[in-house]
């Protein structure tokens, strides 16, 4: 006589995707504090850069090995990709740095993400991932809502035009190395194939920073650790591990969280005043990502 065997409860793991997904937000997160901390530093805005790429780099590339992984090994074949990757990079954060000394927080970090829109747009015509109506209605929500968001936390005029230019410049150059790393990551694990962009876009940011005169050697080293850590390894470590997961169209909305929290830092920070419709902005953004998060349960980027 056979024993009845008991009744077991359903274990519920995080799918890959879900874990992408969380790992997605919170890199959005960390990333958003990367104007805050380039205000801080005593250094020129490019070579700013320069220390977050260099900082981050060999600890990107001892976690890459004590995960088991070979990046130089694993990079064969795929050279040019990190290559032109890491110099698009390089003229994303040198461009950005410079925007963000000359406009609002919320300005820089909002027309710094409007790859938020370009890469999704990639996504469609060129790599084929047509959104559903469900993800269609989500990107038109969250495109509202940082409209909402530029009108109110973003103040356009001529005082902050240069730096909105200069930041715009850094959106598209940023959707052009979402491209490229996207590439990578179809053969490459994330850690490796960050490390060796990363490695990649030093050179060229010192060259600018020494060409435009920059002062390079900090007096106080903690604010430049601060952003190659948080920044760089955490949040550009996080983006690049979602990136092999998720479509183009759930990595373009996740950017439109970083305006959000740039703008509740202005507003702590430096008294950029947060008003109603600010709220309104990130609730929409809000009610977008949970919409293309539930239409987009195995969703793979398209490289």
């Amino acid at each position: 006589m056979h024993q009845a065997s008991l009744p077991r409860k359903a274990i519920v793991r995080p799918s890959g995707t879900a874990i992408a997904f969380i790992a997605l937000l919170a890199g959005n997160v960390a990333l958003a504090f990367g104007p805050w901390f380039v205000r801080m530093t005593d250094v020129g805005p490019v070579a700013a850069g320069f220390w977050r790429i260099s900082l981050a780099a060999p600890v990107l590339l001892l976690l890459a090995r004590a995960s088991g992984s070979r990046p130089f090994t694993e990079a064969r074949g795929l050279w040019w990709i990190l290559g032109a990757s890491g110099v698009l990079f390089a003229g994303d954060l040198a461009t950005w740095h410079i925007g963000i000394h000359h406009t609002k927080l919320a300005n820089a970090t909002l027309f710094g993400n409007c790859a938020s829109l370009i890469y999704p747009i990639y996504g469609f015509f060129i790599a084929r991932a047509w959104p559903s109506r469900t993800q269609g209605a989500a990107l038109l929500i969250a495109l509202v809502g940082a409209a909402v968001l530029m009108g109110r936390s973003a103040e356009v005029s001529p005082e902050n035009l240069v730096g909105d230019l200069f930041c715009m410049t850094a959106g598209v150059l940023y959707a052009a190395y979402f491209i490229f790393m996207a590439r990578a990551r179809a053969t490459m694990q994330p850690l490796p194939a960050l490390a060796l962009s990363s490695v990649a876009a030093s050179l060229p940011l010192l060259v600018v920073a020494l060409a435009m005169g920059e002062r390079v050697m900090p007096a106080s080293w903690s604010p430049l650790i601060t952003l190659a850590l948080v920044s760089q390894v955490f949040g550009q470590g996080l983006m690049i591990y979602a990136l092999g997961a998720l479509s183009p169209l759930v990595i373009g909305l996740a950017l439109l969280t970083q305006p959000i929290v740039a703008a509740a830092i202005g507003w702590s920070v430096y008294g950029e005043r947060l008003g109603l419709l600010d709220l309104v902005g990130a609730v929409m953004i809000a009610i977008a990502l949970v919409l293309v998060r539930r239409a987009s349960g195995g969703d793979k980027v398209a490289a």
